[in-house]
């Protein structure tokens, strides 16, 4: 293990496998793949390591600002990521509910959107995989909606006052959020104590890479070159054949047999541009779920009695018919002071936030594509109608699905900016003609290059994806490397 090996080390050497990025995609990968075959590995990551104690130190995920890394002819629409070893586990909230079975089929279902080249039965046994790796918690109730092999790792968080009536009178569609915040102390990470504070644990409850998988980049068989910028992938007949970086302004490049991209939807696309690997999807369909804040006043139900930060998850107004029409909607019950205390006597805490979030469709006007510099540039036009009427139609139908609660107000809080949640742009499929990559996340065409992470997603659905993007590289790994 050489962690932060120097170019001048590595420079026209030749690796088994290389990987670019070192978040979710590859992360996952990598562990997957170092488990059933000896290899001698590369990672380049662009960010350097920040600990968990810099991060507190230094209250923030990374030193680079994901802003400046490219450009954007809407900036009013961010784009979050972190450029770090370890990339968003760093700074998610780790909130990891598993996606519908129907979204896997959303165009044979309900003409609308892409299919996925892979079925839920197929993923279920990876899903189960990655909420080992990450010690999920979870309510057991969610099998009969999202049927499992497994049980989750850990017991459920305690839910709110509201969530239990919701629960009592929607046992079927309400459950407890399943997170990778520890809700039992494990032997890396303590239990989450609801500081509300998970971009940026304090108490290190929630799954990282420097509290998880750590062993991935620590393996005696792989070196990691930090502040190493991948500029292109160098390809002759059909496979990559090496790989150019940029370290403090020189260029260097190293040769191998596999390549996996785990860069980020936005960066990916960038790179295989910059390759002279575009093709008719390569940067198209930048995309992620469309959210909207509430507060619900309830009369005399005290809130924020549960055990971590967002409680409850309501499926309620998720899958049916209407999806042909406009998109699912899931509503996450909040377990936190997004808008402050009720300013009444006695009351401080009769309200409950609310999150809703709907499904989007993939716009090939939303895309990235490069600048004069060749550096990624992202432009944007917005959610999709199909979005905008979904969350339209859930605002209308969200008081009969409050029922169970003496609701008194409903108020709306406003759009939220970004779900952050970058997706799309190197979708998978059955072929290059409605995909980049396919059901094993190879490229069509160049097939020693693989594509890791929510830059894969042929859709979008409205459940938070990095569990999805830790199984599918699961899945991918045991597949090429068995």
């Amino acid at each position: 293990m050489v962690l932060d090996v120097k170019p001048e080390q590595i420079a026209n050497e030749h690796f088994d496998l290389v990987a670019i990025g070192s978040g979710f995609g590859s992360a996952f990968f990598l562990h997957a793949f170092a488990q059933r075959r000896k290899a001698r590995i590369l990672v380049l990551e662009w960010g350097r390591h920040n600990t968990h104690e810099w991060q507190l130190q230094q209250n923030a995920n990374t030193d680079i600002d994901d802003e400046t890394t490219y450009k954007t002819d809407n900036a009013d629409k961010p784009w979050n990521y972190t450029i770090g070893l370890g990339g968003g586990t760093n700074c998610w909230f780790a909130q990891t509910p598993r996606f519908h079975p129907n979204d896997f089929r959303l165009k044979s279902l309900y003409g609308i959107g892409n299919d996925w080249p892979i079925s839920y039965d197929e993923l279920e046994p990876f899903y189960c995989e990655a909420e080992e790796v990450m010690s999920i918690s979870g309510d057991p109730d969610m099998a009969t909606m999202l049927p499992r092999s497994k049980p989750f790792p850990q017991p459920p968080h305690r839910m709110s006052t509201p969530d239990r009536m919701m629960k009592a009178a929607q046992p079927g569609q309400h459950f407890v959020m399943p997170t990778a915040r520890a809700r039992v102390p494990t032997s890396q990470r303590t239990s989450c104590c609801a500081n509300l504070r998970c971009w940026l644990c304090p108490a290190d409850a929630k799954f990282t890479v420097n509290n998880g998988l750590m062993h991935v980049f620590e393996h005696p068989d792989v070196s990691v070159c930090l502040g190493a910028e991948v500029r292109r992938l160098d390809h002759v007949g059909g496979s990559v054949r090496s790989v150019t970086f940029m370290h403090d302004g020189k260029e260097y490049t190293v040769s191998g047999d596999l390549f996996v991209l785990g860069a980020n939807a936005i960066q990916s696309p960038a790179i295989m541009l910059r390759s002279g690997l575009g093709g008719e999807f390569v940067g198209l369909g930048l995309h992620e779920s469309y959210g909207w804040n509430f507060e619900v006043y309830l009369d005399g139900i005290d809130n924020f009695d549960g055990s971590t930060i967002t409680t409850g998850l309501n499926f309620g107004l998720y899958d049916g018919p209407h999806r042909a029409e406009h998109g699912a909607a899931l509503v996450y019950f909040e377990n936190r002071w997004q808008h402050g205390m009720r300013a009444e006597k006695g009351r401080l805490r009769q309200t409950l936030p609310i999150v809703m979030v709907t499904e989007n469709l993939l716009d090939p006007e939303n895309l990235v594509v490069l600048d004069k510099d060749e550096n990624a540039f992202v432009s944007f036009k917005g959610a999709s109608d199909y979005a905008v009427k979904g969350m339209a139609k859930a605002l209308d139908k969200l008081p009969a699905l409050l029922g169970p609660l003496p609701v008194e107000r409903i108020f709306d809080r406003g759009i939220r900016p970004t779900e952050s949640h970058v997706q799309g742009t190197l979708r998978m499929g059955t072929g290059p003609a409605d995909s980049v990559i396919d059901r094993d996340m190879i490229h069509h065409q160049v097939r020693n290059l693989v594509v890791v992470g929510t830059s894969s997603y042929p859709s979008c659905s409205c459940v938070n994806p990095s569990l999805t993007a830790a199984a599918l590289s699961l899945r991918a790994a045991s597949r090429i490397a068995a």
